[in-house]
């Protein structure tokens, strides 16, 4: 009797290791291990994105996500096999809070640098480099700075990199605030807005903002920012950023290195000459 109890008892476990084991096969990058493509096992990595700014990220004519940061994202994973990828367009601030609770792996939306991020995600290697820009009225030369700024309208989204710099030069060293207008606005629209005279002025990237003024023949004026006011908004790279779960530091190992062999085989600098219409491949870190 005692010999069948300890048979039973030794099935029951050999069973749970094996429904462990094949739970195990299909997991996401945040809960389990990565998987191993000798085996076929993959690890699913979900990607969020928010659809926009083009040309970084949009959705296509053919309703497909599409852009810069998207094909860079899926080159990475080409030479990934024991991951595959879910990429879901979302509201841009829904890529956070899916970050913050592991449900997407990767954030994949033209993100800055900023300290507050950093803090709560991790940062991979650059993929791209730009300069940000003013967009202004053409023919108008009263803003050259953050200073001339001040008490002048744009309209901004919430939580992008270039709002929260407004936002904290409004709280930390403006004697008059930048006025911000909250809206999710097209960028397209916003730059008419400041081609009309609605709005006085944007700031972004200056690769976008050629791509644009090209595209819809905005009547625009760029000037760029100096070192000092970059570096207000961050540094001039563009990221993807990783949730911190179970397994996210490998994951980071695995798209850095896959970073670094894009850039050196020139496979960024081609998506960037697709995409922004110039060589914006950051330098190897």
């Amino acid at each position: 009797m005692r010999i069948t109890k300890m048979m039973s008892i030794g099935v029951i476990a050999a069973l749970l290791i094996i429904v462990i084991a094949a739970c195990g096969k299909n997991d996401t990058a945040g809960n389990g291990t990565a998987g191993n493509p000798a085996n076929g096992e993959q690890t699913t990595v979900n990607i969020a994105t928010g659809g926009a700014p083009k040309p970084f990220t949009y959705i296509n004519d053919n309703n497909e996500n599409d852009g810069y940061d998207i094909e860079v994202v899926k080159a990475i994973f080409e030479g990934l096999p024991q991951y595959k990828i879910n990429i879901e367009k979302t509201e841009f601030p829904s890529i956070f809070a899916g970050l913050d609770n592991d449900r997407y792996q990767i954030g994949a939306n033209n993100f800055a640098s900023n300290k507050e991020r950093k803090e709560k995600y991790f940062y991979t290697d650059p993929i791209s480099k730009n300069k940000f820009v003013i967009a202004l009225k053409a023919g108008r030369d009263d803003i050259k700075n953050f200073t001339d700024l001040e008490g002048k309208t744009t309209e901004v989204s919430p939580g992008v990199n270039y709002t929260v710099a407004l936002e904290n030069y409004n709280k930390n060293a403006a004697k008059k605030p930048v006025v911000l207008n909250y809206s999710e606005a097209e960028l397209a629209t916003v730059l008419q807005k400041v081609e009309t005279g609605s709005v006085d002025f944007a700031l972004l990237d200056g690769a976008m903002l050629q791509l644009y003024i090209k595209e819809y023949n905005l009547k625009l004026d760029s000037i760029p920012l100096s070192q000092e006011d970059s570096d207000r908004i961050g540094v001039p790279y563009s990221y993807l950023i990783l949730s911190k779960g179970k397994n996210s530091e490998q994951l980071l190992e695995d798209v850095n290195t896959r970073i670094k062999e894009l850039i050196k085989d020139g496979t960024i600098s081609e998506i960037s000459e697709k995409y922004l219409h110039g060589d914006f491949a950051p330098e190897i870190q």
